[in-house]
């Protein structure tokens, strides 16, 4: 008897009710905003190197003490060296080839300026900076029915 009603009732239609499913606005707007910081510090360090070396004399009632000479030293060693993981390599002057010099006219005003920049590290900048980075996006959506 069981089965007799839920055949019945399987085989019986049912009217389902359905409620319609309306808003409660013709329409609207929805605002978003949203910001993002970033901060970058910075240090950058740069190292000049110097791979010759240079030489100058100059002056006034002064003569080299042999004419064929040149007023240059001469190059004497290769140095090679690894700083911070830079390789480099240079030439120094041999000292003992610096032009020697003599007062051309005794008694008489006379100057010798004479200036040996050597190889090797120069210089070494660093410079650090902060950079300051700020971004806003604002949305505006706009919707109706």
């Amino acid at each position: 008897m069981t089965r007799l009603w839920l055949l019945l009732f399987l085989a019986l239609p049912l009217r389902t009710l359905a409620v319609p499913v309306v808003p409660q606005f013709r329409s609207g707007s929805s605002q978003t905003s949203s910001t993002s910081e970033s901060v970058i510090n910075e240090t950058i360090t740069s190292h000049q190197y110097r791979t010759g070396y240079s030489y100058s004399a100059s002056g006034h009632n002064i003569e080299s003490t042999d004419a064929n000479e040149y007023i240059n030293p001469t190059a004497t060693t290769l140095t090679e060296q690894t700083v911070g993981g830079v390789n480099f390599s240079w030439t120094s002057p041999n000292l003992e080839t610096v032009p020697r010099f003599t007062i051309t006219n005794p008694g008489a005003a006379f100057s010798l300026q004479e200036t040996l920049i050597t190889p090797g590290l120069d210089t070494v900048t660093t410079i650090q900076r902060t950079i300051n980075t700020s971004t806003t996006v604002e949305t505006t959506t706009t919707f109706g029915q």
